[in-house]
């Protein structure tokens, strides 16, 4: 059975890398999501919000980033555009939400929808024997535990 650059049979790898790939276009999607509710903040938490969205957005960056890398590694092409992202996102556009609360509680859904597709993602390179995307899916849902987790006591 053949193997890509570093080992691993491309037979498996296409179906991971599907699943990476529908990780990144949630990926961009919740960072869009990000930017907008980032911009348009306003009220009496804005200063921390405005922040908090700030940073949630950088990370999410480095994350879309090692994950399109990530695909490349498997010797694969990732999703690139816009209309790919819109196309393949659980995610869906956060238009026009002016109110915090709820640009908290749709960061915190977004945030869940990209836990469960780590997970699943997860699951498939555990499967094929693939540690780097294990050990990289692994690094994510740990911190997107306990992101949701404090976005929830926020909300409460």
């Amino acid at each position: 059975m053949a193997t890509n650059e570093i080992g691993l049979k491309v037979k498996d790898s296409k179906v991971l890398v599907e699943k990476l790939n529908n990780l990144l276009a949630n990926y961009e999607i919740y960072y869009q999501n990000l930017r907008n509710f980032h911009w348009n903040v306003s009220g009496p938490n804005f200063f921390e919000l405005h922040a908090k969205f700030e940073e949630l957005y950088n990370e999410a960056t480095v994350a879309i980033d090692e994950t399109a890398e990530r695909i490349l590694t498997l010797g694969e092409r990732p999703l690139s555009s816009f209309s790919e992202y819109i196309k393949a996102s659980n995610i869906e556009e956060a238009k026009e939400i002016t109110d915090p609360k709820k640009m908290v509680e749709t960061v915190r859904d977004n945030l869940n929808t990209l836990l469960s597709l780590e997970r699943e993602t997860l699951e498939a390179a555990s499967a094929q024997g693939d540690e780097g995307s294990v050990t990289l899916m692994s690094d994510y849902i740990t911190s997107k535990e306990k992101v949701i987790w404090m976005l929830s006591a926020y909300l409460r």
